[in-house]
């Protein structure tokens, strides 16, 4: 072996790019099938045979990946909260993190499909009467109140309420999200816009979501 092959042997080559992992790929296919299920038939109704028909697999197959329906809500769980973290983490800082979150929840209570919004009440009605679920949507909502609050203290003053204003504003997600549910012609654009002036007053320290007063208000004369 000469010079100039040891010195082309030594050349590093480009690396190789990942493959997609099969398993991983077909998960997804089952939680995309499970997701078809519930909104058409609802949870409660929705067998694993009818997941392993929708997909286009044995049950026995399915049970490999998923050995329950709770498992398969966990699954949707699990990648719904993957993908807000990520939204989350991409939220830039400074004075356009608030637009940005706006932008964010739109996108998610306004412009999803609706059929994602059957979904929620569909597990959340599960969650009722299933302690598994009701864990589940428990942990992802302490998940979503940290990141909420952690973007409200950021933005705004020492004097804002930052969980008291996230409760107010996932109650108000609630409803968008049960109305889009029920109300096939419900419009959740104002609903938006007043809770995005909600937001904006409360990170300006003009309206107190806990109920007392102000630092802005508290030195105003009273008539």
């Amino acid at each position: 072996m000469n010079v100039h092959s040891r010195s082309w042997c030594a050349v590093p080559a480009d690396p190789l790019p990942d493959r997609p992992d099969p398993s991983e790929e077909r998960r997804g296919r089952i939680l995309d099938a499970a997701e078809r299920c519930f909104v058409r038939s609802g949870f409660h109704r929705t067998t694993m045979q009818d997941v392993a028909a929708e997909v286009g697999m044995s049950p026995g197959n399915l049970y490999r990946y998923f050995p329950s329906k709770d498992a398969i809500v966990a699954g949707l769980a699990e990648r719904d909260r993957g993908a807000v973290a990520l939204d989350f983490a991409a939220l830039p800082a400074g004075a356009d993190l608030v637009g940005a979150f706006f932008g964010l929840a739109r996108r998610h209570l306004a412009d999803e499909p609706v059929e994602k919004a059957i979904l929620c009440l569909e597990i959340w009605a599960e969650a009722t009467r299933n302690p598994a679920v009701a864990a589940i949507c428990r942990e992802f909502e302490r998940e979503m109140r940290g990141m909420i609050a952690g973007i409200f203290r950021q933005a705004g003053g020492p004097g804002i309420d930052a969980e008291a204003l996230t409760q107010i504003v996932l109650v108000m997600a609630d409803g968008i999200i049960t109305r889009r549910a029920l109300l096939r012609d419900f419009d959740p654009g104002p609903i938006l816009d007043a809770m995005s002036r909600l937001i904006e007053a409360a990170l300006a320290e003009r309206f107190d979501p806990t109920g007392a007063q102000t630092p802005a208000t508290a030195n105003q004369d009273t008539p």
